[in-house]
């Protein structure tokens, strides 16, 4: 519930005394310790618990006494205190800490009550000749309730017992993440192959993968062909292909042929562990709705303790006799069935799940604002380039001036863009890679964002970009912009080239779009998203994208500030904004939105700045993980009508107002097991988000 309290041994929470949690689940198999301790007080007050409802009850069940009348309250003393006193000794420790910090909860509640009753009954065995005759039998003993604060202690035990196993099931998603990685590597090296532990690679090894086995690291394939497994990871069912030169992310499951690996990130560093990392901090985030329950947690303990002393004094004042007893019997029922264990994990369990359950399907959510926030998102704005394309993009033609040579103006331009990492940099050398042409180190370089780039090669000044970059340079581009508008008329990218400060030819670029785009989009739209999409390129360029697409609107030659601009106006403008981009120059927008989408595919930076990131680079993220927002907002409002609802109706009852009409009160043993049921009921129904189906998922294959 309190992400802010850190402590270096297991324990409690100082605020709200719950058991804390581990920053992240281990693969380690020793029990947790709090559940083997709440387990082993649990069986132990239960077996020491039934004498005492036996000796109490005996008589009622039995029809006889086990023990005679004058001693039944000893052996009821001597079964009862351990189970108060050792087995409850956690609750009562909690409750003082809750005191000392000035921080009441749910264990204050217990603690009081129970306490109260366990008083009472020790002095009414003690000395029963100090109460009035009204309180005592026609034995001379006075009426004790050692069996209501031993059966609460053990039924409060129970839901804890439960209440852990149950939050340990949360973690699930995270150590299915960290059983993917496998223990041990194939390393070769000269002498040849030998088995190592994982911990023991480093970047650079070579690293043999044999068909069955799991990649050990991130790296990139230096040798062979095989069909990866990479569904636990990117929730992408179908395998991938990945031969020499392709990227392959460690834990994945290579189904065919060998590999031959070099490490790239180890340890730390690999997408595997920095996703379970991601995923442990978003767990224990907070969601802006658990304000909510804080607030009303603020003022509820004291509010029942408050109702507890009323329905006390009142009984005293009005009540049949015994009225002392009624109004013992009520107090007590009501500090424990108003426990706000409920309340406190109604939201806390579901966004644990809610966020595990995105992890399975390779949409990883970096904090629980983002996931409650994506709710509400009425408008998607889309980069163009490695969002909604490929981000492979390759040359479709090129248009040279007369007095210019193509393959000279090809390679002095990828000697240039060598230095830059936007895609489009990229076409251009693998072009000049697959003519055979021979680059050159540029002397100088400058990449003004979201414009060009600009260079000296071999002495010539190069530069690339838009019409609007060249002009600014002081360069025409009527010569070519026939050829240019062609380029964009198709769908494709023109970007100028000038030597020396003249035009020298346009390269018509073309990024495909990606395969699930139109789906993904249409899926979105008919959710009620109004999309934008934003782009650098040429209005033509950008306009075919979105007709292709049917984008609602667009807007072409965006600067990287302007985007974060747009989505400010957007802002503004009433509309609760969520971004998609995977570039360096979309990280200022994705910070800006409401919610920031990075495709995992992009850069780290775009990552870094987003609440999301979509593992697979596939837009049919964002509908799953807009319908797992939707699912896990839906179960965090059950639950909290659940504990709300509870509380409500269990206060009244426990205090007696159903007592004129049936003439009998709530017992607290009764209110114990009821408040145990509620919390098992929040935790059951969070848990059920592990299973939910959301739009546009896609199962695994058997």
């Amino acid at each position: 519930m309190h992400p802010e309290i850190v402590r270096d041994v297991p324990g409690s929470c100082p605020i709200c005394g719950m058991a804390l949690e581990p920053i992240t689940p281990t693969l380690d198999d020793a029990p947790n310790p709090e559940l083997a301790e709440m387990s082993g007080r649990f069986l132990i007050g239960l077996a020491l618990t039934i004498p005492v409802l036996l000796l109490e009850m005996g008589a009622h069940v039995l029809g006889f006494d086990l023990v005679p009348p004058r001693l039944s309250p000893w052996w009821q003393f001597a079964f009862a205190t351990p189970v108060v006193i050792w087995a409850g000794w956690p609750f009562f420790a909690r409750a003082a800490e809750s005191i000392r910090n000035r921080s009441l909860n749910m264990f204050s509640l217990i603690a009081l009550g129970t306490g109260a009753a366990w008083v009472y009954s020790v002095v009414a065995t003690v000395a029963p000749q100090i109460f009035p005759p009204a309180f005592q039998t026609e034995h001379g003993t006075v009426a004790v309730y050692f069996e209501a604060s031993a059966v609460i202690i053990v039924l409060v035990l129970l839901g804890q017992v439960l209440e852990l196993r149950a939050r340990e099931a949360s973690g699930d998603a995270i150590r299915a993440l960290l059983g993917l990685a496998p223990k041990t590597a194939r390393r070769v090296r000269e002498g040849g192959e030998e088995e190592v532990p994982l911990d023991a690679v480093q970047v650079g090894d070579t690293l043999r993968v044999r068909p069955g086995e799991k990649t050990p690291v991130d790296g990139v394939v230096i040798d062979g062909r095989s069909a990866l497994d990479e569904s636990l990871i990117t929730g992408e069912s179908m395998p991938v292909t990945r031969g020499p030169g392709d990227a392959v992310i460690g834990g994945c499951l290579n189904q065919t042929g060998a590999l031959l690996i070099e490490a790239r990130a180890v340890g730390r560093d690999t997408m595997l562990s920095q996703i379970v990392t991601m995923v442990a901090e978003a767990q224990r985030s907070r969601a802006p709705i658990q304000r909510l329950a804080d607030q009303v947690s603020a003022w509820f303990v004291p509010t029942v303790i408050g109702a507890a002393l009323t329905a006390f004094v009142v009984w005293l004042a009005v009540g049949p006799e015994p009225a002392f007893s009624f109004g013992l019997i009520s107090a007590v029922s009501v500090l424990i069935i108003a426990c706000p264990c409920a309340l406190g994990l109604a939201t806390p369990m579901s966004i644990m799940a809610g966020i595990g359950r995105g992890a399975q399907m390779g949409v990883l959510i970096k904090s629980a604002e983002a996931l409650e926030r994506l709710e509400t998102v009425n408008t998607l704005v889309l980069d163009k380039t490695g969002t909604l394309t490929e981000g492979r993009p390759a040359i479709v033609g090129l248009a040279i001036a007369p007095d210019q040579n193509e393959a000279e103006v090809l390679r002095l331009a990828a000697s240039v863009e060598s230095r830059s990492e936007h895609p489009l940099a990229q076409a251009v050398t693998a072009e000049a890679r697959r003519r055979g042409l021979t680059m050159s180190e540029p002397t100088a370089f400058d990449s003004p964002p979201g414009k060009g780039v600009e260079g000296i090669v071999e002495g010539r000044r190069v530069l690339i970009g838009q019409d609007r970059f060249l002009r600014e340079r002081g360069i025409s581009a009527d010569g070519l912009a026939s050829a240019a508008d062609a380029f964009r008329a198709d769908g494709a990218t023109a970007i100028l080239v000038a030597l020396d400060d003249r035009l020298a030819g346009v390269i018509g670029i073309a990024d495909p779009l990606k395969e699930t785009a139109a789906s993904a989009l249409a899926a979105l739209r008919e959710g009620g998203l109004r999309l934008v999409m934003l782009t650098g390129d040429n209005h033509k360029t950008a306009e075919a994208v979105a007709r292709a697409l049917a984008i609602d609107a667009f807007e072409a030659e965006v600067l990287p500030e302007d985007k974060a601009k747009v989505v400010a106006r957007l802002m503004r403008e009433g509309r609760v904004v969520a971004m998609a981009g995977d570039g360096v120059n979309d990280a200022p927008a994705l910070a800006a939105a409401d919610v920031g989408i990075a495709m995992g595919t992009g850069t780290d930076v775009a990552i870094e700045s987003a609440g999301i990131t979509l593992l697979r680079g596939d837009l049919t993220g964002i509908v799953r993980a807009r319908s797992l927002s939707r699912a896990t907002m839906r179960n965090i409002r059950q639950n909290l009508f659940f504990a709300f609802a509870y509380n409500a109706a269990g206060i009244p009852i426990a205090a007696g107002a159903l007592y004129p009409i049936t003439g009998d009160l709530l017992s607290p043993v009764i209110a114990a097991a009821a408040m145990a049921l509620s919390s098992v009921s929040v935790i059951v129904n969070a848990l059920r988000l592990r299973s939910v189906r959301v739009d546009g998922e896609r199962m695994p294959t058997p």
